[in-house]
């Protein structure tokens, strides 16, 4: 699937000693499920930015998604992108993906190494969804649309009233965390191809998911958190966020999402992303 879609998008080269590191949840950040033409025409403007910085050796770009990698890849077909980011951590960053000249394809041989001794396995999920169901009436619901990947499955939690969806997430939190599973659990956004009135359940290993990957790059990499930036769109990017010191919904944020974080770029998508970026590195230049 990666060779059919290696001379599709230019790769960028892989920086030794980035002095800035950049995280960006994908849908409904990066990329609108709505494309309209002003989208491209702004994406052209980040992806031109991001060659250049890249090229100077300023900033290492990635992306860190929900969504499986496949996916992720025929969407930037759909988008008319140009360039590939460094890196793209999918599913919840339980996958991390270099997409560069000289690494194009590989997994991160550290990261795997944590996946692979978390003692993550099917059947531990599997315990945890048939106990919700017979010791507290908590069905999930498997997200067959997205099928499962070797660290991540996904469910959805139909909406009930306020007091039983509190106790459910309480219950599905409890009992992952006995069987040391992580799971993410968001109100699911229509924009971004979800259906309405759920909830996301993804489960995933301990020490994993989308604010993990952003602690290990910055170690990786010797980037400490002031000089690195985040970007998202929604609840499930919160922790992302605040794992650096320039964490930002885009404007497009859902209102949920505004009213938990301070920081909000001006533009909308890409836009925003891109004012952020300038403003900064601009100044420091």
């Amino acid at each position: 699937m990666l060779l059919e879609y290696k001379d599709s998008f230019v790769r960028l080269e892989h920086p030794e000693n980035p002095k800035h590191l950049v995280f960006c949840d994908f849908d409904e950040t990066y990329f609108p499920h709505v494309l309209l033409e002003e989208h491209r025409r702004e994406l052209e403007e980040l992806e031109t930015f991001i060659e250049r910085k890249s090229r100077e050796g300023e900033l290492m770009i990635g992306w860190v998604s929900g969504s499986k990698l496949e996916d992720i890849l025929n969407k930037m077909n759909k988008g008319k992108f140009r360039i590939f980011p460094h890196f793209i951590a999918s599913d919840l960053g339980t996958e991390l993906t270099y997409m560069t000249w000289e690494r194009y394809g590989t997994r991160d041989e550290q990261w795997d190494s944590r996946l692979t001794s978390s003692g993550f396995s099917e059947e531990a999920v599997g315990t945890v969804v048939r106990r919700l169901s017979q010791e507290h009436g908590v069905e999930l619901t498997p997200q067959t649309q997205l099928g499962s990947s070797r660290f991540k499955w996904n469910f959805y939690y139909w909406q009930k009233d306020p007091v039983t969806d509190r106790h459910a997430v309480e219950y599905i939190r409890r009992l992952a965390g006995r069987y040391r599973l992580d799971v993410n659990i968001n109100r699911c956004n229509p924009l971004a191809g979800d259906p309405e009135d759920c909830y996301d359940v993804d489960f995933i290993p301990l020490g994993t998911g989308k604010a993990e990957i952003v602690r290990f790059m910055l170690g990786r990499y010797g980037v400490g958190p002031e000089h690195a930036f985040a970007f998202g769109d929604s609840g499930n990017d919160l922790l992302m966020l605040q794992a650096v010191r320039h964490g930002y919904l885009v404007h497009n944020a859902t209102e949920e999402a505004k009213g938990m974080h301070p920081l909000v770029s001006e533009g909308a998508y890409v836009k925003g992303i891109l004012h952020v970026l300038q403003e900064h590195l601009q100044a420091e230049g």
